[in-house]
């Protein structure tokens, strides 16, 4: 006798939560914070190596793609802040209301792009 039924939720049937995607965003995020953080690392230890290093990153930081890619960087550290927040919140007791939950993860998951735009624009000398 062959049993269909899934053992887990399937796919299809499963309902996603705010809560599920702060959770999988968080660990993403600090994957590449990880790796952002060790290639910071490494580039300032090739700093020691001569002038010539800091010409090439910086003409890479004012390309398109360099602004991009930090635009990504801060955004990815931002979010993991925002987050950690709520994880610390959490971890004192409070916040496990449903609305609650629904509440710090829109804020969350939003929060990170305004205050993104905000470190940028100071970095930028433009505020």
């Amino acid at each position: 006798m062959e049993n269909n039924n899934p053992l887990s939720p399937h796919i299809q049937i499963y309902n996603w939560h705010i809560s599920s995607l702060v959770s999988i965003s968080h660990r993403v995020t600090g994957i590449i914070n990880f790796f952002t953080i060790t290639l910071i690392g490494l580039w300032i230890a090739s700093l020691l190596l001569g002038e010539q290093n800091y010409a090439f990153t910086s003409l890479f930081l004012t390309s398109f793609f360099g602004k991009f890619a930090c635009l990504g960087i801060i955004w990815s550290f931002t979010f993991q802040i925002f987050s950690e927040i709520r994880h610390l919140i959490m971890d004192l007791g409070y916040g496990f209301e449903q609305k609650t939950t629904q509440i710090t993860g829109l804020i969350v998951l939003i929060g990170p792009f305004p205050t993104t735009i905000l470190i940028f624009l100071i970095g930028q000398h433009l505020l």
